[in-house]
């Protein structure tokens, strides 16, 4: 097979060539890489090729110098590569190993949408979890979900309902949860809902209530942190929370909830007295009927792991 390092010295002898011109392609064409290219692709190869593709071949020797040594490159985060195009040699540019990384991260976080959840638990992990045994059932169910969910994603899957007292790790749970099913291609929205109910109630006078209310109980995935934790109105309890559920118990889409209330609690204590005091204890057990369909209830128990 022929030499490119020789072929192009015997075509540069040919032409008037500066002194300056030569050295650099000569360069150029001594690289290995290119060397492996052109024998690579010989067969696919012009006859010229070598010298009608000597300007992409300059252009991918400086540019992958660049990229090595961690200067300005021709596109930011991405490294040039050789490709036969029409039969000549051309250059791509591809994303470099630290753009690709970076890219999927930020793929890996559109899959998890949080509403008004604390930064603190973006990079939840199950690995992370502290399972010591009064906590075991609720990591456990967690592994379960999620394998018989990336199984068949399509089915109903019950989720989770996690009960337990502040600062247990229910929301750091459902954090992880999400996490592993985005790095597994699967995406989750997580809502803080005492903060969403202040959101909607904002969104009233822009007519953004639809719009927020659409996104939120199609998620393929939903988690409900934090139920209960404020007084409730009878608008936000029916119209918000009661749409998002009855949409998803008939559409049977997966609905996790964390709450410092028990099942019990939080249909008799929380759900059946509006704001304004209003005693409603069928329409508290309506609501229950959904999310009991939707979610088996765990208690999480321990000490308060947050800081202090």
């Amino acid at each position: 097979m022929e030499d490119v390092s020789k072929a192009m010295q015997q075509l540069m002898s040919q032409r008037h060539l500066t002194a300056n011109y030569r050295q650099l392609m000569e360069k150029v064409y001594a690289d290995p890489q290119v060397q492996a290219f052109y024998h690579e692709h010989q067969s696919e190869l012009a006859p010229d090729v070598l010298d009608r593709s000597a300007a992409k071949l300059y252009e991918y020797v400086t540019e992958r110098a660049k990229v090595a040594q961690g200067g300005e490159t021709f596109a930011a985060g991405y490294e040039p590569q050789l490709i036969v195009s029409n039969h000549l040699i051309d250059v791509a540019y591809v994303p470099t190993q630290a753009t690709q990384e970076k890219q999927a991260q930020q793929q890996l976080r559109q899959r998890v949408r949080s509403i008004a959840m604390p930064k603190d638990i973006r990079n939840a992990q199950l690995d992370d979890f502290d399972h010591d045994e009064s906590r075991m059932e609720a990591l456990m169910a967690a592994y379960d979900f999620i394998e018989t969910y990336e199984a068949s994603p399509h089915r109903r899957h019950q989720a989770l309902y996690l009960a337990g007292s502040f600062g247990v790790g229910k929301t750091y749970l459902l954090a992880a949860i999400a996490n592993q099913l985005a790095n597994d291609g699967f995406s989750s929205t997580l809502v803080h809902f005492p903060s969403l109910a202040v959101e909607m109630k904002n969104a009233i006078a822009q007519n953004g209530v639809g719009d927020k209310l659409e996104a939120i109980k199609k998620a393929p995935v939903l988690m409900i942190d934090d139920i209960g934790a404020d007084a409730m109105s009878a608008w936000v309890r029916d119209d918000i929370l009661g749409v998002i559920l009855e949409y998803r118990m008939q559409e049977e889409l997966p609905t996790f909830f964390s709450s410092n209330f028990s099942m019990a609690q939080l249909e008799n204590e929380h759900l059946r007295v509006s704001s304004r005091g209003d005693d409603e204890p069928l329409k508290a057990q309506r609501l229950m009927q959904r999310i009991r369909f939707l979610a088996r209830e765990i208690t999480m128990i321990g000490v308060n792991r947050r800081p202090q």
